[in-house]
């Protein structure tokens, strides 16, 4: 006896996929920066220099005296000369008083009275350069600065981002399939 047999026959599903793959763009724009910078201030005071040349001393060398001075020197001359008046009129009289002692008194002073004291021509003075007084004072500078901090602005930009993504499209390019078959045997 002969029996009947299976045929079975098995068709593999296919499928076909199509991938668009995803697109990322990015830019990072440049940040807005802004820098400020004030000037600084500056401040400057001088006490001017000052020079000071006294030639009085040398001047009065010269003879070219204040009037002041003049009339100062004056009155201690005057005062000199009338001491030494009294003091010549008491010695005078002190030789007067001893007229018996050798000598002849009052010829002495007659000629010691009437002869004029001597009298220097040409005798030139110059003062020396120690006469005047010179005296400086440099100018002083006092410099003061103040600095300021620059001002700085940021402001940074965010990126920019462009995104697309990838898809994925399915398609069935053949369904799965059984098939199964009996087969019967021939008679014969």
């Amino acid at each position: 006896m002969q029996m009947p047999r299976l045929i079975m026959q098995n068709i593999p599903g296919r499928i076909g996929l199509t991938t668009t793959p995803p697109d990322l763009k990015m830019e990072q724009p440049h940040a807005d920066l802004n820098i400020e910078q004030p000037p600084a201030e500056l401040e400057i005071t001088t006490a001017p220099s000052k020079l000071t040349i006294d030639q009085t001393k040398a001047w009065e060398d010269l003879d070219r005296k204040h009037v002041f001075k003049k009339i100062e020197e004056a009155a201690q001359q005057g005062y000199q000369d009338w001491l030494d008046g009294v003091a010549r009129t008491a010695e005078e009289g002190d030789e007067m008083m001893r007229i018996e002692i050798k000598g002849d008194p009052i010829a002495d002073q007659a000629r010691r009275n009437s002869e004029p004291e001597p009298i220097q021509i040409g005798v030139h003075f110059t003062p020396s350069f120690d006469r005047v007084k010179i005296a400086y004072e440099p100018a002083k500078v006092n410099i003061e600065a103040t600095p300021h901090k620059p001002v700085i602005d940021i402001k940074p930009n965010k990126p920019i981002v462009e995104y697309t993504p990838g898809s994925v499209k399915v398609d069935m390019l053949q369904y799965p399939e059984v098939k199964i078959d009996v087969e019967y045997p021939t008679q014969k």
